[in-house]
């Protein structure tokens, strides 16, 4: 009966699509029907899941990063591989945002929206540089963790794993308690994954009770310039990296990276997909020691959605409605910010902090973020996704430039099972050549 049983065991990733179909029957009755008990419980049920992914993100990011940096010391040629890492990091978010200006710039997302500037509203908080610069270190160690500053939590894990390393061998003590309180943190979050497909029914199924289509006719434009860029960076620009770059077969990144795409759709989180992207990662052949610094890392600075897509086309069509005209002077600026200001993103839900900076550095006004909030949930879930992939592409990419990838692995790597580590995952890594 068990063998039986496990042979029809439903695979996570029609799991989740099960919940997107639900969620969106739901929905639609919930919203044609008036029935306003049944936007509630979705509402709830969609609140209570992302709830339960935050409430394990700041101890989370602080010892995945803390573990990530002490972690390189058993890598080869660590520093290279850093390196390496961030200048992908970089190349990826150039071409993301280079996209997301040409497709901004042919089809004038802001023209014919019947919007007005007066349909704005200023966000209760905005970024700018001298904010990103100076919020990035703490005046003390329990705000960032109460009131979730992300990259300010960073900063605090980034100076101890670094403290750590030069203290060496008596630093051992707190460096194994540290990767234990993340092995829990990170079994507890797994629970939580496991109930995505409910969370999705929820998320999804609130979604269109409260907006409905007449939300997305208005912004149909802007809308499908944000899926379409997402789409051809997902599915054009990662496969043709993976197959020049890599030499592997992209569909194949896609079988064994999918759960965690799926996830970040409907999570809208990067760091509450992380340990399902880092999981996705080492079973397609990535060494355990590297993932387990390029997937956090990238987690909290990778946002080829959030922070170059999205700001790019967004600041084209908040200048559109308060009729400003931006010069290329303007567009060169969009792209240096999507490229060094991504951190401000910072893995959470939403992407409104680097959106103000992106205006603020153009001097846009702020009332244009008002104009996008409403829509934002929805843009977000093609946004996160596409993050997530590329913070799997990235480690993908350099252990194979750096032929550590494990061929064999990505050759079979299937995301249908997850409860277990593969034996393909590697312990140990071995020297770069």
């Amino acid at each position: 009966m068990s063998s039986y049983t496990k042979s029809f065991k439903v695979p996570f990733w029609a799991q989740i699509l099960a919940g997107l179909v639900l969620g969106v029957l739901l929905g639609w009755l919930a919203r044609n029907q008036d029935l306003s008990w049944l936007t509630t419980t979705l509402e709830k049920v969609g609140d209570t899941f992302i709830g339960l992914l935050k409430l394990a993100v700041a101890p989370l990011v602080f010892f995945a990063i803390l573990v990530s940096i002490t972690n390189l010391r058993k890598v080869n040629n660590a520093a290279r591989l850093a390196s390496r890492t961030l200048l992908w990091f970089m190349v990826t978010s150039l071409i993301a945002v280079s996209i997301g200006l040409v497709i901004g710039l042919l089809t004038n997302p802001g023209a014919g929206t019947g919007l007005t500037p007066k349909d704005g509203a200023k966000p209760d908080e905005t970024g700018s540089w001298i904010d990103f610069l100076t919020g990035i270190v703490p005046t003390d160690v329990i705000t960032p963790f109460t009131q979730l500053n992300v990259l300010q939590i960073v900063f605090m894990a980034a100076v101890a794993g670094i403290a750590a390393l030069q203290l060496g061998e008596r630093a051992q003590p707190i460096l194994n308690l540290s990767e234990s309180v993340l092995e829990l943190l990170q079994k507890a979050l797994w629970w939580v994954i496991r109930l995505a497909p409910l969370g999705t029914v929820g998320l999804i199924g609130n979604a269109i009770a409260t907006y409905g289509w007449d939300l997305i006719g208005k912004y149909a434009t802007f809308t499908a310039d944000i899926y379409i860029g997402c789409l051809i960076v997902l599915f054009g620009v990662y496969p043709a990296l993976l197959a020049t770059v890599a030499k592997a077969n992209p569909i194949q990144f896609f079988r064994g990276a999918w759960p965690a795409i799926q996830l970040a759709f409907v999570s809208r989180s990067s760091v509450g997909t992380m340990p399902l992207t880092q999981k996705v990662t080492e079973r397609l052949g990535v060494p355990k020691e590297y993932a387990s610094f390029a997937v956090p890392f990238g987690a909290t600075t990778k946002m080829d959605g959030c922070a170059a897509i999205y700001p790019a086309i967004a600041a084209i069509f908040v200048a559109q409605i308060f009729d400003i005209q931006l010069g290329v002077g303007d567009y060169l600026l969009i792209a240096f910010v999507s490229v060094v200001g991504s951190a401000a993103t910072a893995g959470l839900t939403g992407a409104t902090v680097m959106l103000t900076l992106t205006l603020s550095t153009l001097g846009l006004p702020m009332e244009g973020v008002g104009l996008l909030l409403a829509i934002d949930p929805i843009l977000d879930m093609i946004r996160t996704a596409t993050n997530v992939a590329g913070q799997a592409l990235i480690p993908v990419l350099v252990s194979a430039r750096e032929n550590l990838l494990d061929r064999e692995a990505y050759a079979t790597a299937d995301g249908s099972s997850l409860d277990e580590p593969r034996g393909a995952e590697r312990e140990q890594v071995p020297a770069a050549a």
